[in-house]
């Protein structure tokens, strides 16, 4: 029976027993209209029925009420139920009215009372038989299934909503015991026939009377305090804890099922997440050949995704990390993504990228590749220079031998005020982009966008923490006072597309991050939501700062300004002019010397270009020293 319920019943299966039903009820209709008394003629009547089966037919047929799926059954079958059995009732009395007139048939004269006892019949029955189908069909599905019982929290038209896409979408996986609401005053009413809970009601008791498993957020504009107070309150519970996302992230403007989702650690940051949307980006990219360095990385992959969502002539994705190259390759290929090319190569190996440059003639370059972990670049200057500065200045200079639209260089909050070996040279790389881009007379349109950390980015905190916290703790930190700004990696690739479109060539876009995050908090409130107690069950450990590491970051320079643009999140920096000639030859001096592996002579010179380069905790303090006294 379970198995047969599963296919849905043939549509002409369904008329033919809503066509025995009607007569079924047209004899019934006979009873009730002589008192349940067989005082009226029988054969009359059964010599009715082929009248009534054929007016039934055609009414049906015409009103499509047999068409929809039963067990899925709704309130527009109901009507197309109730236009069906109105027609055929119609049909019925038009034709006994016509016939008393003409009198053709004398045996045919139904009474019109019996004609509208069967027509309210019809509606009761035909419209009951259908709910009563999917009710029991759903019972048999959920007993085969064994539902997941929960509940949902906030009882207002988000709550509905998220009601509605669990019953139509997921009926068979869930069993809704009711909702949860703050407000007092709503646990006294209904919605939907399931009861109101005010949040205190839900006690351990009423978890196991109900075998309760899930509870599912759904309340707009909730504040990250309140959505973890909930969190760690159901947590305690031993309930899993899911959120419906905001309306701006539904598909299509509906809400899926597969949108509800567990509360992760971006839900509980204390800003709302941006989202870009320029129309002008598809016309940027379409049918254009663009190419990403760094291709394998968080934001490079990212990119890469995006981009590959708009028309481009040919993708062109470059990193030296052959795993995680080949892994992006699969992806792209599932995702049904085309006119991609990979290339396992190092941008700064010239010849090779020149090669690539030559045969493939790319239009557009994203560039993401970098090295970007502090503590590691503070030990390797040379590295550092030789990947964030050689190699951009060699994917800069290719871009202008061979006449390319636009470069996009993906940069850093560390560049400001730097003070470590990372931020440096991403600053001197924004330095040759600008200078090369006054020079050439924005003959290749050169652009900067900078950004602060990104959640979930290899080496970021959030994946450090999480992996801390399977290990049983204790969750490592380097100051309780040290704040940074968060972004995703969606919004931060978003807006480096963003920066492709809008850049006129010479800008450096920094981004509206709102406020910026305490990691002290960020790891309690991920302690919080893995349903552990802070320092009960983990504890938080201040390692100290690290070289070159700062309390807080910083979008802009001390000298600089900002100037807004279309989008109310996106920024352009007013950057401090620079005497171009000194800082490219400047610049191509430092790639020149650090072919010597003296760390301190080339950190020397990165001071020079960077004047604001004051390095902190490190090793090369003492150099910044030496500069105050000369």
């Amino acid at each position: 029976m379970y198995a047969y319920a599963q296919k849905n019943v043939s549509r002409w299966l369904v008329l033919c027993i809503d066509i025995v039903i009607v007569l079924q009820l047209f004899i019934f209709a006979y009873l009730i209209r002589f008192n349940f008394s067989l005082s009226f003629d029988l054969v009359l009547v059964f010599n009715e029925l082929p009248v009534v089966a054929l007016f039934a037919l055609l009414s049906f047929l015409i009103s499509g009420s047999y068409k929809g799926v039963i067990r899925h059954t709704g309130l527009k079958d109901a009507s197309n139920v109730c236009v069906g059995a109105t027609m055929l009732s119609g049909f019925l009395i038009l034709v006994v009215l016509i016939n008393r007139h003409f009198k053709c048939y004398p045996n045919f004269n139904i009474s019109i009372s019996i004609l509208i006892i069967h027509y309210l019949l019809n509606i009761i029955v035909l419209i009951s038989s259908r709910f009563v189908f999917k009710y029991f069909h759903r019972e048999i599905s959920q007993g085969k299934k064994n539902p997941k019982s929960l509940l949902i929290y906030g009882a207002g038209e988000m709550g509905v909503i998220a009601y509605d896409t669990l019953r139509k979408g997921a009926r068979e996986q869930f069993k809704i015991i009711g909702f949860i609401d703050d407000n007092p005053k709503r646990s006294e009413h209904m919605i939907n026939r399931m009861p109101i809970y005010e949040g205190k009601s839900i006690t351990d008791k009423f978890i196991r009377k109900h075998q309760i498993e899930e509870v599912v957020i759904a309340i707009q504009n909730i504040s990250s305090t309140r959505l973890l107070g909930i969190v760690v309150d159901m947590q305690i519970l031993g309930l899993k804890v899911k959120i419906a996302p905001p309306i701006s992230k539904w598909v299509g403007g509906n809400l899926e099922v597969g949108q509800i989702k567990a509360v992760r650690i971006e839900d509980l940051l204390d800003r709302i997440p941006i989202k870009l949307d320029n129309f002008e980006v598809e016309k940027e990219l379409g049918n254009k050949v663009v190419l990403i360095t760094g291709a394998a990385g968080s934001i490079g992959s990212e990119i890469a995704r995006q981009v590959g969502t708009y028309k481009c002539k040919k993708l062109l994705l470059v990193d030296q990390s052959e795993s995680a190259l080949y892994d992006l390759e699969q992806e792209l290929k599932r995702n049904m993504v085309e006119n991609y090319t990979v290339f396992v190569a190092d941008v700064r190996d010239k010849s090779r990228m020149d090669l690539l440059f030559k045969e493939h003639k790319p239009q557009i370059v994203f560039h993401a590749a970098a090295y970007k972990h502090v503590p590691l670049m503070e030990e390797t200057p040379y590295e550092a220079v030789k990947v964030n500065v050689m190699g951009t200045k060699c994917i800069v200079d290719l871009s202008l031998k061979y006449g390319l639209e636009k470069f996009v260089m993906v940069s850093s909050d560390k560049a400001v005020n730097p003070t470590n070996i990372m931020g440096a040279t991403k600053r001197i790389a924004e330095m040759y982009i600008t200078s090369m881009n006054e020079k050439t007379k924005g003959k290749t349109k050169f652009i900067t966008t900078r950004f602060g950390n990104v959640l979930g980015s290899n080496g970021s905190v959030i994946p450090l923490f999480k992996k801390q916290i399977e290990k049983g703790g204790p969750l490592t930190l380097t100051h309780k006072e040290i704040t940074r700004y968060f972004m995703t990696i969606p919004e931060a690739c978003q807006l480096v597309i963003e920066a492709a479109s809008m850049g006129n060539g010479g800008e450096i876009f920094i981004f509206d991050m709102g406020k910026s995050v305490k990691i002290y908090d960020l790891a309690v409130r991920m302690i919080k939501l893995s349903g552990l107690r802070y320092p009960e069950d983990i504890d938080i450990k201040i390692t100290g700062l690290r070289p070159g590491e700062k309390l807080y970051e910083e979008l802009l320079n001390n000298k600089e300004t900002t100037l807004p643009t279309h989008h109310e999140k996106i920024m352009i920096s007013k950057v401090t002019p620079l005497d171009v000639e000194l800082t490219i030859a400047s610049i191509e001096q430092l790639c020149d010397e650090n072919s010597v592996l003296e760390s301190e002579r080339t950190v020397v010179k990165m001071k020079n270009i960077v004047p604001e380069f004051v390095s902190m905790n490190s090793i090369y303090s003492k150099l910044d020293v030496i500069k105050q006294i000369i």
